[in-house]
């Protein structure tokens, strides 16, 4: 939104003499673009008034809408429920209680918004929501159906069946039944974000990115899917984008602590991203020190005596020592400056790789092992059920079953590109369900 499209939000929270759909479209789109804190600012100054005493129920209206948009549920809840015979105030209301998961309370509250001017088959199709929510499908599903053609020709009466679906456990059923939804309203929220999440789970990253954006086009902001879409960008190194999320999760509930844990993985993966440069750099040298001696200028003396040593690359020389080369048949000072120069013009030295030793990763003995466990460590890694981006990062490393997980080390999971500490918790309460750990823990 441009500074001139900016909405005053001051005047719309402290100053209509009204609250209705158009003020409640003009906070939807402060909220949505980048006012957010003048809107939590302004509303904290109504919330003053209404504490000062103030029982206006235009007050109450505008601070409790607010206070939703903003995830302030409880807030919202004490506002809106001092509100009678306000068919607005009560279907927000009845979103609020199901943010709460008072879902009889919800579905109670828009059946009333429906009976105060609100659209009624919209507020029975949200009722379903609440009862199914609940865990009565068969009754949902009943008033579901109980809207006829009029309800089955809108997009929340496809998005409530693919919700039953969902929970019914037919998943191809349910994906129908969203896209039908998002076809007839490519902006039903609800929609959008179920699809996102089946994609991700099919490991359709690019579809499930776009669907989540799509389904954050409007607030109130799913909470679920600012944290997928934030994983997501952090997977593809869209790391600004990835903090934009978790951080708007901590503008609503600033002590969420997995939001503040992703921000933690998203420092460690910028501090990865830079290691990655070393380590090309360190290939590149590795590459350099395997030039051939040949190659080279250098007295006959010198190579004379460097192949008598059996040196015969750049890297043969950063394993042996000035000692070493000294202790040669007529290798002197002469040979041992001009080997030094020829080196370093090259970023290397003698010896610098002499005490270095090459890591060899652990082996298990089998032969320890009882037959119960050896089935268990043969076990494919998809029997840890992990999430969809701790799975990412431990294929990424080419581990396909649980014992090669449990030779790895904590430092050489982090290690991984985006692995963070969510990650590594994760695979350590799975493995610690099977009685398994990872090496050194």
């Amino acid at each position: 939104m441009s500074v001139a499209e900016a909405i005053n939000v001051r005047d719309l929270l402290l100053e209509s003499p009204s609250f209705g759909a158009l003020e409640i479209e003009q906070l939807r789109q402060a909220v949505g673009a980048d006012q957010f804190a003048e809107v939590r600012q302004t509303t904290n100054e109504l919330q003053q008034l209404i504490d000062q005493g103030s029982q206006s129920q235009r007050d109450l209206t505008a601070c409790g809408i607010a206070s939703y948009f903003m995830g302030r549920h409880a807030q919202a809840d004490q506002s809106l429920s001092q509100i009678t015979d306000n068919g607005i105030a009560a279907y927000y209301h009845a979103q609020t209680l199901t943010a709460l998961e008072r879902f009889d309370d919800a579905a109670a509250r828009l059946m009333e918004a429906g009976q105060q001017g609100c659209d009624s088959i919209q507020c029975t199709l949200e009722a379903c929501g609440a009862v199914r929510l609940s865990g009565r499908l068969d009754e949902a599903e009943e008033i579901l159906r109980s809207t006829g053609g009029e309800g089955a020709g809108r997009a929340e009466y496809s998005y409530q069946m693919g919700c039953i679906f969902a929970d019914r456990g037919d998943t191809y059923g349910a994906i129908e039944y969203f896209e039908r939804a998002v076809d007839m309203d490519p902006h039903h929220t609800g929609a959008l974000f179920r699809l996102a999440g089946q994609n991700n789970l099919l490991g359709n990253d690019h579809e499930a990115i776009i669907l989540y954006e799509q389904s954050l086009s409007k607030p109130p902001f799913h909470l679920g899917a600012l944290l997928n879409l934030g994983l997501l960008y952090e997977d593809i190194e869209n790391y600004s984008a990835a903090e934009f999320c978790f951080r708007r999760v901590l503008d609503i509930y600033p002590r969420h602590e997995r939001a503040r844990l992703f921000l933690k993985d998203i420092e460690a993966s910028t501090d990865m991203y830079y290691d990655e440069e070393a380590v090309q750099r360190s290939r590149e040298i590795e590459q350099v020190m395997e030039t051939s001696i040949a190659d080279f200028e250098l007295s006959a003396r010198s190579r004379n005596c460097l192949e008598s040593a059996e040196i015969n690359t750049l890297g043969d020389l950063t394993r042996v020592s000035e000692q070493d080369l000294l202790g040669g048949k007529n290798f002197g000072e002469t040979s041992l400056r001009e080997i030094r120069k020829l080196l370093e013009d090259r970023g290397l030295k003698i010896g610098q790789e002499l005490y270095k030793q090459d890591y060899t990763a652990p082996v298990v003995d089998r032969g320890d092992l009882s037959p119960e466990e050896r089935v268990l460590h043969d076990e494919s890694i998809n029997e840890l059920n992990l999430s969809v981006r701790s799975r990412k990062c431990v294929a990424r490393l080419g581990i396909t079953t649980i014992g090669e997980l449990v030779l790895k080390s904590a430092d050489e999971l982090l290690s991984t590109r985006n692995f963070g500490v969510t990650s590594l918790n994760e695979i350590r309460s799975k493995l610690g369900e099977m009685s398994l750990t990872l090496r050194k823990d």
